[in-house]
């Protein structure tokens, strides 16, 4: 798989039906992380949960048994951030609802 084909199937991922299954990303982030937040007694923010999720995908690459799957989530989870950061920098709620 190359550069192309894995940005591509992160698009397939995060830009497909995954808000009818999961909720809009930053409704769904912020729901993990008021929950992160309680358990651990810190104050995880949407932002985070992408950070933090991208984080799992590279523990995982770092295994020695990576799936381009793992690459392809991390791709998607930092493309979501990368909304989450603009959105908030811009002020708009442009294709996030809460």
């Amino acid at each position: 798989m190359d550069r192309k084909e894995c940005l591509n199937a992160a698009i397939k991922c995060v830009c497909s039906d995954r808000d009818q299954q999961y909720g809009a990303p930053l409704t769904n982030f912020a729901k993990i992380s008021e929950l992160w937040s309680v358990y651990k007694g810190v104050k995880f923010d949407p932002k985070d949960v992408a950070v933090m999720m991208t984080l799992v995908k590279i523990a995982r690459i770092s295994s020695g048994q990576a799936k381009s799957d793992n690459w392809i989530d991390g791709c998607g989870y930092l493309s979501i951030g990368c909304e989450l950061e603009n959105e908030e920098n811009v002020g708009t709620t442009s294709s996030i609802k809460v």
